[in-house]
């Protein structure tokens, strides 16, 4: 059975319990277990990364880009394993989780690549003196990461954090522990002991992480509500918070966007893992001339749409990931049609003999719904999608911009010059045009990260290594 123990300074340690973890797709099916950890493995663990920090501060860059590299060859090497893994922990499709994987090396190419020129000293200098910036090391970083995309989300605090002289412990997911700690372990495999380390627990454990006076910065992704908790016991020693949360991403059509085109590619980018994921289109506001026949596209769209477990072929996307976030979908949708709204149930089941054994939902339309509608307001995380009507652009934006959200976003327009002047007045961390998902050359260069309560700090691109150094600044008189 497949296990994931506490990793401290680069050695499993077994627990007194473990709980068992389930295949959502068929909650028969138990795929392995996880420790369940306590606050002294927490002490230990960040007692192991501090003591560690000592030394991995004064390393070079290039001692800790080989580091990483090499930690890429064993992921090459174990890429389908691991993408077996996380896809039956967390319900993603296997081709979707293997994407996500080979994205993942990316963008360990791309931060390597980038560190170069940002860890460069900034040097000024005239007759009198000189300054030059040093960019420091901060400590022990706390890394919480989400079920959703494990092994990209991973990564793009792993890889920051060691490249800039960091140590870290890491708090995979209970919903995704197995194949996050492996890839973590992997990763560690040419870094020195403590560098890295893995926790697994409840509450209790994430509290002793966070809270730990040797802890210096705190990176979390996942849902508001768990952020500002974190960021209240992070009030009282002061540590640093890095937050990449929730969005409720609005897609905004103009009324010259090709309507068959664009309803593909919105259907096929706010289904994609059932919607379970971040910057997946949440809202669409659509012109009122062209509501009715962009609908009819959308609902053809949707009766394409494979449904089924995650490692059968041809799944579009798989099942809801927990029973709490399934109850939420199916009752948002409930109370969309009570309130009068309506709800189009489409997409194909792939054997739908097993349905009942997981999480399973069929994606849904949403049409005439009301702009301030609960199913519009809140962040669904599941496969449902509401359509809204706008009589002028501006007030279409206005609704856009009505949240308190404000992650990712998207225009659809056949003009790029009106689309990017849209895009302007949307209050978002970024906007797509014509697009739902980065480009190779948006992926290494574009910063990830919200305004508003979608996020503190940035991921991606130079930008995220301000979040893991402090800024020294040395002054010599002549």
């Amino acid at each position: 059975m497949r296990q994931a123990h506490i990793w401290i300074n680069n050695e499993n340690r077994q627990t007194e319990s473990y709980q068992p973890v389930f295949d959502p797709g068929d909650l028969q099916n138990c795929i392995g277990e996880t420790a369940v950890g306590t606050a002294q493995d927490v002490e230990d663990s960040v007692t192991a990364a501090a003591e560690a920090f000592k030394h991995w501060k004064h390393t070079s860059l290039e001692e800790r880009k080989n580091a990483l590299l090499q930690g890429v060859v064993h992921l090459k090497k174990n890429i389908n394993e691991l993408t077996e893994i996380v896809s039956l922990e967390n319900g993603v499709p296997y081709q979707t989780t293997k994407v996500e994987l080979q994205l993942a090396i990316s963008s360990i190419y791309n931060l390597t690549d980038l560190a170069d020129s940002y860890f460069q000293p900034e040097h000024i200098e005239d007759e009198e003196s000189w300054v030059r910036v040093e960019k420091d090391p901060k400590g022990v970083i706390a890394g919480i990461v989400p079920w959703n995309a494990p092994i990209v989300l991973t990564m793009q605090k792993l890889v920051p954090a060691v490249l800039s002289g960091n140590t870290a412990v890491f708090k995979p997911s209970p919903f995704a522990s197995i194949g996050t700690s492996s890839i973590i372990q992997l990763m560690g495999l040419h870094l020195p002991k403590g560098v890295l380390n893995v926790v697994h627990g409840d509450g209790d454990v994430g509290a002793a992480l966070t809270t730990h006076p040797l802890v210096r910065m705190i990176s979390f992704t996942g849902g508001g509500r768990t952020a500002k908790r974190i960021m209240n016991t992070a009030a009282d020693s002061l540590k640093n918070i890095h937050f990449e949360l929730g969005g409720n991403d609005a897609a905004v059509i103009l009324d010259d966007a090709d309507v068959k085109e664009t309803a593909k590619m919105i259907v096929r980018s706010s289904f994609r893992k059932g919607g379970q994921y971040c910057f997946a289109v949440k809202r669409v506001y659509v012109p009122s001339s062209i509501y009715e026949s962009f609908f009819r596209e959308l609902t053809f769209q949707l009766q394409q749409i494979k449904v089924g477990h995650q490692l059968t072929e041809g799944a579009f996307f798989g099942p809801m990931n927990n029973k709490q976030q399934y109850d939420h979908v199916k009752k948002l949708i409930e109370e969309a049609e009570q309130d009068g709204a309506t709800v189009i149930v489409s997409g194909q089941k792939l054997q739908p003999e097993q349905w009942e054994k997981g999480y399973y939902l069929l994606p849904a339309l949403v049409k005439d719904i009301a702009h301030n509608h609960r199913l519009v307001v809140e962040e669904q995380f599941g496969p449902v999608l509401p359509i809204i009507s706008y009589d002028d652009l501006d007030k279409g934006i206005d609704m856009a911009n009505d949240t308190e959200f404000g992650l990712g976003s998207s225009v659809w327009s056949s003009d790029p010059d009106r689309g990017i002047q849209t895009a302007k007045r949307l209050e978002a961390g970024f906007t797509f045009i014509n697009g739902i998902a980065p480009s190779k050359l948006g992926f290494k260069y574009m910063p990830f990260g919200g305004v508003k309560q979608s996020g503190l700090g940035h991921e991606n691109s130079e930008l995220v290594f301000h979040e893991y150094v402090n800024h020294h600044a040395i002054h010599l008189h002549k």
